[in-house]
């Protein structure tokens, strides 16, 4: 299935923009969702790349929660292919375990929820503009795995992308975000809002207008480059 990037998710959602760009870029997608009980495939090296989304589990429940520990290793052997990876918030904190990397909450108990800035490092300048608001939605946060290469800082959590090797990337943010599925975050998630550090919901809302275009066309822009490294 070399055309084909499978689509790893912790929820019943299966909507972003993730899936049409890939669409108009020529790959055919296969959606996966562990937590509902569906099957990891058989060989990691099977697909082109994989995308793993973000969701309400914590990396941490791996221990105790069979799928998620099935998640971290078979993203470990995954990127032992070479093959390009992507891990989203969640995603990224699984791919983050996998290499070794502790997740944990902030020392502070401060969440980031709707949209803040991140700045590049020097590594990371050819894929980050000097500053760019991004979306966010998460309370923990990755360590960075030995050997990965920090690109993008945030205030409150200070590593907010990473890459390890050429082609497997760890991103704390969620660029796949659309507006229409922010909107609904907001209202079947509404009592997050109330946690250390997340934006009101009017103050999101009035964001998405300015800073939603420039996150997509960053995404798509940044999947060109991720699907060819």
């Amino acid at each position: 299935m070399a055309d084909t990037v499978l689509l790893i998710t912790h929820t019943e959602n299966r909507e972003g923009r993730a899936a049409p760009l890939l669409n108009a870029k020529g790959f055919a997608v296969e959606w996966c969702c562990p937590a509902q009980g569906q099957p990891l495939p058989a060989d990691p090296g099977a697909y082109a790349a994989v995308i793993v989304f973000g969701g309400p589990q914590s990396a941490n429940d791996a221990p105790n929660t069979p799928f998620l520990q099935q998640e971290i290793d078979w993203i470990g052997r995954f990127v032992a292919t070479g093959r390009p990876y992507l891990g989203i918030c969640l995603g990224g904190q699984l791919l983050a375990r996998a290499l070794g990397a502790r997740v944990a909450p902030h020392p502070q108990g401060v969440s980031e929820i709707g949209y803040f800035p991140i700045v590049p490092t020097e590594a990371g300048r050819d894929l980050f503009p000097d500053r760019m608001h991004v979306y966010h939605w998460h309370r923990e946060g990755f360590e960075l795995p030995e050997g990965a290469e920090l690109l993008a800082r945030g205030e409150t959590f200070p590593h907010q992308a990473f890459r390890h090797g050429r082609s497997a990337y760890g991103l704390q943010f969620h660029p796949e975000v659309t507006p229409d599925v922010a909107r609904r975050w907001l209202e079947t998630a509404a009592e997050h809002l109330t946690r250390p550090g997340a934006q009101p919901r009017e103050q999101q809302i009035a964001h998405m207008e300015r800073f939603d275009p420039p996150l997509h066309d960053w995404f798509d822009r940044f999947l060109d480059r991720w699907l060819r490294p």
